[in-house]
């Protein structure tokens, strides 16, 4: 059996390394630990592009881009040149007939001139008087052939472009291949339209016509697609002139198919394009400027590409609910943009397909939202900014010198045992087995191996930790949001959550939002959340939910940190309902004091972190000081995680 090796060509490389999307998730952490939500975070990175990335186009690039492009072409010329160059092709023509018959004193030539006088004043009426008129002059009746191949190739190219180019030679034959191709064309749309056709009908059709589609389609959908563009462009472009313009432009191209036997071909291929896209904007009317006269083809191409633009733009900006990248159209960005764009948007896609596909986020029900992984990142990059700012002398561990399951190697070790988390300690493991008989000459080999058994296992023993039972209460009301606070909260909780799991694992932690009412904020949570538009500040209720974490771990020292920027106006009543008062009632601060009170007798020292001068929150604070025998401090909204992790961790190294 023989094998053969090469390049890899039904897929992705399935041995390529994963997409490293590490960057893109902490470029949207900076905005989600500054207040902003996933989806947010997310739309702002992909306009912005990954810094870095082989200077990839973000959308806000593209759009820039598409903008100037549809400013172009608005200032590139007027839509009535061809008008314009009939009418002067028209007027050339009968003055080269009246230098002819001046001359001539018959009475015939005089008939011819009160003929050419009686013209009416509308172009198609005048050529299609003219069309029966036999010409004295030579260079007269060119000029008119000349209008006239215009004419004809002008109005074929509003309908197929590259179709001007196609019929540069007036031969019939020409004439005659262009009848047959809209024939052929209508039948296979009809055939369609019965359910019956098939792509090699198609591959039959562009094999025999295809030097007239310079686009190349490659299937029928496709081709609709570029003649229906086309279509809705040449019935903008009609749409966007004056009223008289319009009608002498419709009559010159009814005119025009008539004579080149394309009416009913042309009406059919109309009726089954508009009937396949209704949405494109067949009469809507747009406004060119300049000084350049545009043909009718030239003109046609214009208003397609700014249709193209136009829809092209209000994918880019995203700004609409449930907006994705797939949205694109890829095709419109080649047209508009260029090949380099379409990689460019390929790149922002991969961004966004890998931070589902590798579990960083995580679409339910239409939302955006932060799985789990993501937020342990986002907690570490907030961790990261805290003790950035930290002194190298104020961080520290919370140490007893015991053997325990955790912290700095203490140099003994023990007999491994079930359960165990401690690092096996390699050295005494091996020597243990060779003690035990476990040496034995391995087969096929000079050396010799050794046999472990589950008793020759040992570990090393490690410094024994307190576990702590931490309580971080945050105030989740509107006023957070007035202050700018809020985000600063946010990035505090995460960065303690972030600090406990990864330091301190034997410690449980529970983060309390309140507003109104108090919840458990869930780690995966905490990243996605938000401020409660609502009145009142529940500290009350917070205290109470966090009294029942720490009676949950009775043997665990007790840390509960408050983070508020204001005074508690409501309380939770025996109902279970909220009651909210302001100024603050007297029985809601006779109630969240008194549960201030139960946590002294839990040993629980309560700090408050105050991110508000407010008179009454300074007097309350201080009684919580007073009362319990905590701190208080009043940080920077840009320094209170800091101020937490800090009081954290010398609150954990002084249990």
């Amino acid at each position: 059996m023989a094998y053969r090796y090469g390049e890899y060509h039904d897929g992705p490389d399935p041995l390529a390394p994963p997409y490293d999307v590490r960057a893109a998730l902490d470029e949207m952490g900076d905005a989600i630990l500054s207040g902003s939500t996933p989806v947010h975070a997310l739309r702002d990175l992909l306009k912005r592009g990954l810094p870095g990335a082989n200077d990839r186009r973000g959308l806000d690039d593209m759009l820039r881009e598409v903008r100037r492009r549809r400013r172009e072409l608005r200032d590139s010329g007027r839509l009535d040149g061809t008008l314009e160059h009939a009418r002067a092709l028209l007027d050339k023509a009968i003055g080269q007939e009246r230098a002819e018959l001046f001359p001539d004193p018959s009475d015939d030539a005089r008939l011819r001139e009160s003929e050419l006088d009686g013209l009416p004043d509308d172009t198609a009426s005048a050529i299609q008087e003219l069309s029966s008129y036999e010409w004295r002059s030579a260079a007269a009746r060119q000029t008119f052939e000349e209008l006239r191949d215009l004419l004809r190739r002008e109005v074929l190219d509003t309908q197929f472009r590259g179709m001007r180019d196609a019929l540069a030679d007036p031969d019939p034959a020409a004439m005659e291949r262009v009848r047959q191709m809209m024939a052929g064309l209508n039948d296979m749309l009809d055939k369609d339209a019965r359910g019956e056709h098939t792509q090699a009908d198609f591959d039959a059709f562009m094999e025999e016509y295809g030097d007239l589609f310079p686009e190349r389609p490659r299937d029928l959908e496709e081709l609709v697609d570029i003649l229906a563009r086309r279509a809705a462009a040449t019935q903008r472009m009609l749409a966007s002139m004056t009223p008289g313009q319009r009608e002498e432009l419709n009559n010159l191209i009814n005119q025009t198919l008539d004579q080149a036997g394309l009416s009913d071909q042309m009406r059919r291929l109309g009726e089954s394009l508009y009937a396949r896209r209704p949405d494109l904007a067949w009469d809507t009317p747009e406004r060119l400027g300049g000084e350049e006269p545009l043909a009718m083809g030239d003109a046609v191409t214009a208003l397609e590409e700014l249709a193209d633009l136009t829809r092209l733009e209000s994918a880019l900006r995203q700004d609409y609910p449930g907006a994705r990248l797939d949205d694109i159209d890829e095709a419109a960005v080649r047209r508009a943009l260029g090949r380099s764009a379409v990689d460019d948007l390929e790149a922002l896609r991969r961004i966004e397909r890998e931070l589902e596909e590798q579990g960083y986020l995580l679409r339910r029900r239409g939302k955006l939202e932060l799985t789990p992984k993501a937020v342990r990142r986002l907690g570490e990059t907030a961790l990261r900014r805290v003790f950035s700012s930290l002194d190298a002398g104020r961080r520290g561990d919370h140490d007893l010198h015991d053997a325990g399951s955790a912290g700095e190697l203490t140099g003994s070790s023990r007999p491994w045992r079930f359960g165990d988390e401690q690092p096996i300690d390699v050295v005494r493991t091996l020597v243990n087995g060779v003690r035990n008989g476990g040496l034995r000459r391995a087969e096929g080999s000079p050396g010799s191996a050794v046999r472990l058994s589950v008793d020759d296992f040992e570990v090393a023993e490690t410094e024994r930790r307190s576990a702590a039972a931490v309580c971080l209460l945050v105030d989740l009301s509107y006023s957070m949001a007035l202050r700018g606070t809020w985000a600063a909260a946010k990035q505090t909780a995460l960065a303690l959550q972030a600090l406990v799991a990864s330091k301190f694992p034997q410690d449980a932690v529970q983060i309390i939002g309140f507003s109104n009412y108090a919840r458990v904020l869930q780690p995966d949570e905490l990243a996605g959340l938000d401020w409660d538009m609502v009145q009142g500040t529940n500290l009350h209720h917070a205290l109470l939910i966090a009294g029942r974490h720490l009676d949950r771990h009775p043997d665990f020292e007790p840390v509960v940190l408050v983070v508020t920027d204001g005074e508690p106006t409501a309380h939770l009543m025996r109902n279970g309902q909220s009651a909210f008062e302001w100024p603050p009632s007297a029985e809601t601060l006779e109630l969240t004091l008194a549960e201030v009170d139960k946590m002294t007798r839990r040993r629980a020292t309560l700090n408050v972190f105050m991110l508000a001068a407010d008179e009454r929150l300074k007097e309350f604070v201080e009684e919580v000081a007073r009362r319990n025998g905590g701190r208080v401090f009043s940080p920077d909204a840009e320094r209170l995680g800091e101020y937490v992790v800090s009081d954290f961790l010398r609150l954990r190294r002084a249990r």
